[in-house]
């Protein structure tokens, strides 16, 4: 099932939630609505869901106008963050309940409701927790069966506000995993709703950031992450450390550093340089297109280690991060004075779409 959405606009009050929000969601595709929280998208998909009605646009579902059909004719699964199971329900019941409260005519035999909730437990591996109460299970346990009675009414489109925002971060990386797995046996089109963009990158095949209400950018992982279009794009997935200076002559002047470049428009007057913390290196000389710094801080986080440093300029702080086995061979201590050099800078034109990328010559 295909959905497209079209010049969508909410108001609640004299706040705008949504501004003229166009997109397409393909049929059998996992995309993922991201932004902080107050952006618009819980309130996007529950006018998708048809939990919520739009002050203009519409919303087809495989080409067909849907905007105005109540939400029990849209054939929509909905996943809440909180569950919403019933707590006086054992997980066989909460399951069935969406199969059993269908009316008469459309209600499937009782055998054939026993044949489909145990196949929906087993799908979700938890076969064994049938005749418990929600109230028994752990928050990844009862996320799944949320997930298991949303798949019972056969869905055409599966909704997903914030699955597992309530989550600790061990759980939320295994069932986030595990819902991947899950879609790509299903097919079944799904959006869900997050402000988390490791799990947004990880497990949607398109993702859509939004911002005030407007779509900032729509792309794969890999598009929005390495080829952000705006800064808040860039800003918003991943950490970014920002320099000031101007494009001139193909040198980006920072401060009293001059950086060599591959290319790109000037910017005589102002430029904001945009390079994550991966994209410097630390060297222990100085030299061309290099920036003299102070270690701040060394912080080892797992897989990595993410050094803190001050410029020596007094211009700010700037934030590197290495491997382990980098860290280890440079040997680095706090207070050394050492020089940075940008192996990649990028620029935006007018702090709204992105230049070609000015990537840092002879590296």
């Amino acid at each position: 099932m295909s959905i497209e959405i079209k010049n969508i606009q909410k108001s609640f009050g004299r706040f705008r939630a949504l501004k003229n929000i166009s997109l397409g969601i393909g049929s059998g595709e996992l995309v993922a609505l991201l932004g902080p929280s107050g952006c618009g998208k819980t309130t996007l998909l529950r006018i998708i869901a048809g939990l919520e009605a739009p002050d203009a646009g519409s919303i087809l579902f495989h080409g067909e106008d849907a905007t105005n059909r109540h939400v029990r004719d849209r054939q929509v699964g909905f996943v809440f963050q909180h569950y919403a199971l019933f707590r006086h329900m054992t997980v066989f019941e909460n399951i069935a309940f969406g199969l059993r409260v269908r009316p008469r005519g459309q209600r499937p035999p009782e055998s054939e409701i026993q044949r489909k909730v145990h196949e929906l437990l087993n799908l979700v591996q938890l076969d064994w927790l049938a005749d418990r109460y929600p109230g028994q299970l752990s928050g990844g346990q009862r996320q799944r069966i949320a997930l298991a009675r949303a798949l019972a009414v056969e869905p055409k489109v599966l909704l997903l506000d914030e699955p597992f925002g309530a989550l600790d971060a061990k759980v939320r990386k295994d069932l986030r995993r595990w819902l991947r797995r899950l879609h790509d046996e299903l097919h079944v089109t799904s959006v869900f709703v997050t402000h988390d963009q490791e799990e947004a990158l990880e497990v949607a095949d398109r993702v859509v950031v939004l911002n005030e209400g407007r779509v900032e950018q729509i792309g794969t992982s890999d598009e929005v992450y390495d080829h952000p279009e705006t800064p808040f794009v860039y800003q918003f997935l991943g950490d970014v450390n920002l320099f000031h200076g101007r494009v001139h002559d193909g040198h980006a002047r920072i401060g009293e550093t001059e950086v060599d470049l591959a290319g790109g428009a000037d910017h005589p007057e102002s430029a904001i340089f945009y390079v994550r913390p991966h994209e410097i290196e630390i060297l222990r000389d100085g030299g061309t297109g290099t920036i003299a710094a102070k270690i701040r801080d060394i912080r080892p986080l797992g897989a990595t280690v993410r050094v803190e440093l001050e410029r020596v300029d007094g211009r700010g702080a700037v934030e590197v991060e290495l491997t382990r086995d980098q860290f280890s061979r440079k040997g680095l201590r706090q207070g050394e004075k050492v020089y940075l050099q940008p192996k990649r800078l990028r620029t935006f034109d007018g702090n709204t779409k992105l230049e070609t990328p000015l990537e840092v010559a002879n590296l």
